[in-house]
């Protein structure tokens, strides 16, 4: 049985947490984290609005010309799980290689994890502000020549937006300042940049891109609108471990889904991320009636031909507890009695990052109401173990080979 102890009582939906008054949001601690989330489908469509216009194409075109040898996707927690749902799809859109690598990294092994012969670093950030953001890009700036400088960020007044104006070889990208949430966890500026990351390479001009973004928009709607109970009423179930899969980009995703529950749970569910056909290789040894897992389907029929069988084998194992599945025309055979079946009707995605943002979303709802069903508060989940920027530390000078 759960470790986790009696649960609190809080509404089975979204619409009934957005209908308490103000004060009373404020008091229960969950009223930016909610808002948030619930402005997902319109700032999406912002979003793409934004890259549509031709002063931003422009600028985005700018920076990718002449095309760069490599493009490395940067940034810190959430965001460089942002980097890893738009690196696998911008690298076919682009043809040339695309990365993802903690900045984390880049600020202590810089040599050793750029490839070589330069190419644009984009760095991903909510506020622009964390010590390795403009850390990374400062040490690059004076000793990597051979690369340039993209920014997505949300905040029009933090370090990436505003330090770099003067440098020819840096350009940035500021989204709706909507997105900057307020909230201690990411949500909708999680969801905001990976669109944007995955716009860039022209192809946020085309319309269909363009009706894509309207019809997640509109099918995320429907699952906040319908499905919010059920996903309630999951988030209440006795479980004290969430496992997270997704395949390609979707692996970044479950990583931040895996790491939303983490957050708004202050550790009290424990979670994994990992790979339909990775689980074989020894996590699926952990899977016990006290997990939740949480299976992100690819749109692509082969490879979900590959997880389908995962799941089908977890059934026939008795491997797990209960499960979320999100996807459109998910087979009814994987799913059981007490699962949530998240069916994005109408999407029909024609390209892998789209769908990462419904997958994101989901996640974003499970981990909001089992914070809550524990008696914790979104908006501040960490009890002040973490900050919304991370603090300031000391930045060391050089960076090993």
């Amino acid at each position: 049985m759960s470790t986790l102890g009696k649960e609190t009582k809080v509404s089975d939906s979204l619409a009934g947490l957005a209908a308490a008054t103000s004060a009373a949001q404020r008091e229960l601690g969950y009223a930016d984290t909610l808002r948030e989330i619930l402005q997902q489908p319109a700032t999406w469509q912002a979003t793409a609005a934004l890259l549509r216009e031709p002063s931003v194409r422009a600028q985005l075109q700018a920076a990718l010309t002449p095309r760069p040898a490599h493009v490395v996707l940067t940034g810190s927690g959430s965001s460089i799980y942002a980097g890893e749902c738009i690196a696998p799809d911008l690298q076919q859109a682009l043809g040339v290689p695309v990365l993802a690598i903690a900045a984390g990294t880049l600020l202590t092994h810089w040599r050793s994890a750029l490839p070589p012969g330069g190419g644009l670093l984009i760095s991903i950030a909510r506020s622009g502000d964390s010590p390795e953001s403009a850390g990374v890009v400062d040490q690059l700036l004076a000793q990597a020549l051979d690369w340039r400088h993209l920014a997505i960020t949300c905040n029009a007044r933090g370090k990436l937006a505003t330090q770099y104006r003067d440098e020819p070889c840096y350009a940035t990208l500021v989204l709706d300042e909507r997105t900057n949430d307020r909230s201690l966890v990411m949500t909708s500026s999680f969801t905001n940049l990976v669109l944007a990351g995955s716009g860039l390479a022209g192809r946020a001009g085309a319309g269909a891109w363009q009706d894509g973004v309207q019809r997640l928009a509109g099918c995320v709607q429907r699952v906040f609108d319908q499905q919010s109970a059920a996903l309630a009423a999951i988030a209440h179930g006795d479980f004290d471990q969430a496992v997270y899969l997704g395949s390609g980009g979707a692996l970044g995703a479950a990583r931040e889904a895996a790491l939303k529950m983490l957050e708004m749970t202050g550790g009290r569910v424990r979670t994994m991320a990992e790979t339909f056909l990775g689980l074989r290789h020894g996590p699926m040894s952990s899977l016990d009636e006290n997990t939740l897992v949480v299976a992100y389907l690819s749109p692509d029929p082969a490879v979900r031909a590959y997880e389908y069988d995962l799941l089908r084998e977890l059934s026939r194992k008795q491997l797990g507890g209960a499960r979320v599945l999100v996807g459109e025309g998910i087979a009814l055979d994987v799913i059981g009695a007490q699962d949530v079946a998240v069916d994005l009707a109408g999407l029909a995605a024609s390209d892998d990052a789209l769908p990462l943002l419904a997958d994101v979303a989901v996640g974003q709802i499970l981990a909001f109401f089992r914070c809550l069903a524990l008696g914790g508060q979104p908006d501040a989940p960490s009890q002040g173990v973490l900050t919304r920027v991370v603090e300031a530390f000391e930045l060391h000078a050089g960076g090993k080979a």
